[in-house]
């Protein structure tokens, strides 16, 4: 067999194994591929994830951890090539590996490159690249108050955001007099940096970082970093320095091999990814053609392809070439779209550019058009990238413009004609929509009616469009939209079959006709009897809206049986009972309190990931009896079993702590207390941390605060589930007052819009305009709701009512909390017995063998409450 050799496993590399798996070529080669880093390839264009709840796994580009071997490539992990035999076709690798090989690639990628400044090496500089460089930067952080990116580019912003989602006063430091100088102009440069002064990250532009200054503390004049000195002999303190300032390409095996190199590094290929020696390939960053080296994965997974047909000895009628590539980028940094595309600098003699600005909403667009404005050459979006796939497309495809071009960037004003001729449905099928992938149009429009596609993911599994850098899962959302409609498909949102309304649908209508209970709702909107679908979905909308108590003869036939029964049902038959004790804040008396109810009732206990007790084993006659000993002790309702506020979690700040920063305890307590009771479409949890150390674990929340000397910021969205995320920032520098205001809003718009059994992470997964559109909406009240939001909020505060107390007071209610509808005798079925010191329940094998003769004695027409009708 021959013998293919890769060196290097990072995207580039990955996806030219790919593409020679598609092709059968490990079937009939032998392919080695070597990874000098300790994990196989994964998605290094969204590195900055690994910040936000991403893990090694989540990140790992492989369908699964046996892909390699399964179709025959053998993998070298954690060791690298360092030499190579031209003349014997043999490479060597550290680990002392010697191959043969007949075809030999170079995937070895870039470097980031470090500037000569003096103090460099100091410890607590760190760069940008790999999964081990992010994770020495999170070690490091948690001993810093304040990070420094010196970078100003894009990896330099993604570095940034990084330093400030570890919670430190983050800087930036730039040499050139703009950001992302290399992507847009001054206009776009000076609309990026007012965006992310805004966030909170501070940015010195035309800046020259002379010296690193450490403590000394290793000797030798080397130590930790402790600051940084200016050209200008300004000066600022720092415990970490990331160093961001561009790449070069790895090109030193091509050199010591006697490779021609680009006239500015980089290893020179022709149109067929060749070298000048025509068995080894060069693709991704460390190629150069044309003496131009494409930092971007579209080209490099171009040139994958490339090198694929070339050494599979594609037809070159049919065969890929490269030539060059367009470096159109779209990107979202610190939460800010920025997009580049074509001759963004209109530099093309006669072209004119048209300039869109408004500082009220942070958003800058410029369009470069053709002498004439019939054609776009190019363009720079800041603040709104939403345009950027279907500018791109009229660009690529050289479409004729409308006769007003500027309405392509303007916002659409009233009475205006939408611009026409620019929908996916213009474009030739010809037109490549994922430039990552190549995949044209007419591809996915072909699997969309043949394969009866009905959601973006399908189409990304089935194509790969949009699994690349993503800029054109919008483009993938208009032609879904297209093809179902032209098809006559139209994908219903309807909360079940007996309501042709979304839940967002439904809960806007509860509230604008002041409907109160579910046979008004079915009536007026609905039709049939109902389900256990939209039974539960209107029984919560109903207590978001009304915050009437659950168990109202109207509304418990609505309720799933926690809810019913205001406890989570175990396992066994017993219920838990969880009192809410606000932030884990407990006074001695109220634990003794706890520990009576245990050991009077037999219940095993735990203490909870949300700072509670949980006490287990309960009961139903028995939660009565309980509650009300609670209740006396100065408990309420945990609302555990409730689609509701369940915790507000708190490390103990600055009362205890020496590192804390703010009262995190008060503010929690007084956050619990303002929305516990709060239904909403999905469980929700909260903590606030009284420092950046984040102890309460805030961004893994639906919505956590986080204490800094200048008050508090706000993070939302974040939680667990069966794919965790960390929260999003909403705003920083609140006082205790704009939390709450903040949260009043945030939540009752979450609670309008989300869907069933939503959480809030999935919920702005899904939300048009994600953190950007959300941040408008809450914070800058773009929509013009947020003083109804409040008064909702207001509502539901002040009818707040301990859903235990108001249960065991009415005795409708409590007689509800029976084993048997018409008997007051206990459940005997069910046995508990002790286990480590406390109780758990029996299993089936050590029950009583006289159970079915204790359940005679009771009677037979006992019969268990979940069998008895209710009206």
């Amino acid at each position: 067999m021959k013998e293919l050799v890769i060196v290097g496993n990072g995207m580039v590399g990955h996806r030219l194994l790919e593409q020679l798996i598609e092709r059968g070529l490990t079937r009939r080669w032998h392919v080695t591929t070597f990874c000098e880093e300790p994990r196989l390839a994964y998605d290094r264009v969204n590195l900055s994830g690994f910040f936000s709840g991403k893990s090694a796994a989540d990140l790992s580009m492989l369908p699964d951890p046996d892909y390699y071997r399964a179709n025959g490539i053998t993998v070298h992990l954690g060791d690298k090539v360092n030499a190579i035999d031209r003349a014997a076709k043999f490479v060597t690798s550290a680990m002392g590996k010697y191959l043969r090989y007949d075809r030999l690639v170079l995937a070895t990628g870039s470097y980031p490159f470090v500037p000569h400044i003096t103090g460099n090496t100091a410890a607590g500089c760190f760069v940008y690249r790999t999964i081990e460089d992010l994770e020495a930067m999170r070690a490091w952080s948690k001993d810093c108050t304040t990070g420094v990116v010196i970078g100003g580019g894009l990896l330099g912003l993604e570095a940034a955001n990084a330093l400030h989602q570890l919670g430190l006063t983050t800087h930036v430091i730039e040499f050139s007099p703009r950001l992302m100088a290399v992507q847009v102009d001054d206009g776009g440069g000076a609309m990026l940096r007012r965006k992310i002064e805004s966030l909170g990250v501070q940015v010195r532009t035309s800046t020259s970082t002379t010296e690193i200054v450490n403590d000394g503390s290793q000797g030798g004049g080397r130590g930790r970093v402790v600051g940084m000195t200016f050209a200008d002999k300004s000066e600022l303190a720092t415990g970490m320095i990331v160093f961001s300032a561009g790449i070069r390409p790895r090109d030193e095996l091509a050199k010591s091999c006697g490779l021609v190199l680009g006239e500015r590094g980089g290893v020179a290929i022709n149109e067929r990814c060749q070298t000048s020696d025509p068995a080894i390939s060069a693709i991704g960053e460390v190629a150069a053609y044309k003496n131009r080296i494409f930092g971007l994965v579209a080209p490099g997974y171009h040139m994958a392809k490339v090198a694929a047909d070339d050494i599979t000895d594609t037809p070159s009628a049919t065969a890929a070439s490269f030539t060059g590539f367009d470096m159109s980028t779209k990107l979202k940094l610190m939460g800010v779209d920025v997009a580049s595309f074509g001759d963004a600098f209109g530099s093309t003699p006669g072209s004119q550019a048209l300039y869109y600005g408004d500082a009220t909403s942070d958003t800058y667009k410029k369009l470069v058009v053709s002498a004439g404005g019939k054609f776009i050459l190019g363009g720079i979006l800041v603040g709104d990238a939403s345009s950027y796939g279907q500018l791109v497309q009229l660009m690529q495809n050289q479409i004729p413009l409308p006769p007003h071009p500027e309405d392509l960037i303007l916002p659409a004003r009233a009475g205006a004609p939408a611009a026409t001729g620019i929908g996916p449905q213009h474009l030739p099928d010809s037109a490549t929509i994922c430039s990552c992938h190549n995949v044209s149009k007419g591809t996915i429009c072909t699997s969309i009616t043949g394969q009866q596609l009905r959601e973006v993911k399908q189409i990304k599994a089935c194509t790969k469009a949009g699994t690349g850098c993503g800029s054109c899962v919008t483009l993938l959302k208009d032609l879904l939209k297209h093809e179902l409609a032209k098809s006559g498909i139209t994908l219903a949102n309807h909360l079940c079959e007996h309501f042709a309304h979304s839940r967002q649908e439904l809960y806007s209508l509860v509230r604008m006709h002041q409907l109160k209970d579910f046979a008004s709702v079915i009536a007026s909107h609905g039709s049939g009897a109902g389900c256990e679908i939209c039974k539960p979905a209107v029984a919560s909308i109903l207590a978001s809206a009304w915050n009437d108590h659950v168990l109202e003869r109207r509304h418990l036939p609505l309720q799933d049986t926690n809810d019913r029964f205001l406890a989570n049902i175990q396992r066994d038959g017993t219920y838990s009972v969880v009192p809410r004790v606000p932030a884990g804040e407990i006074t001695p008396d109220q634990l003794i309190a706890l520990g009576r109810v245990a050991k009077a009732y037999h219940l095993y206990s735990k203490i909870t990931g949300g700072q509670r007790v949980d006490l287990f084993g309960a009961r139903l006659e028995q939660l009565p009896a309980i509650w009300g000993e609670l209740i006396a002790a100065g408990f309420e309702s945990g609302h555990a079993y409730g689609k509701a506020l369940r915790t507000v979690k708190s490390c103990v700040g600055s009362t205890w702590c020496r590192y804390g920063v703010q009262d995190s305890v008060s503010l929690a307590i007084a956050v619990e207390n303002r929305y516990k009771g709060l239904r909403s479409p999905h469980k929700l949890k909260s903590a606030v941390s009284g420092c950046a150390r984040e102890c309460a674990e805030a961004q893994s929340k639906d919505f956590g605060i986080i204490a800094t000397e200048k008050g508090y910021n706000l993070y939302v969205c974040g939680n667990g589930g069966m794919k965790p995320q960390h929260a999003q920032l909403l705003a920083t520098d609140l006082d205790g007052a704009g939390v709450m205001r903040l949260l009043d809003r945030f939540l009752m718009f979450y609670i309008r819009t989300a869907d069933r059994l939503e959480r809030t992470a999935t919920w702005l997964n899904k939300l048009e305009g994600g953190m950007e559109y959300l941040i408008q909406v809450v914070v800058h009240d773009s929509l013009g709701i947020a003083a109804e939001l409040e008064r909702e909020m207001a509502h539901v505060v002040a009818t707040y009512q301990d859903e235990w107390k108001t249960a065991i007071e009415d005795p409708a209610k409590r007689q509800q909390f029976r084993a048997f509808i018409n008997s007051d005798h206990a459940d005997a079925s069910i046995i508990t017995v002790r286990e480590r010191g406390q109780i758990r329940p029996a299993r089936f094998e050590e029950k009583s063998a006289d159970l079915r003769a204790q359940l005679a004695a009771v009677g037979e027409l006992a019969l268990p409450v979940a069998e008895a009708a209710v009206s």
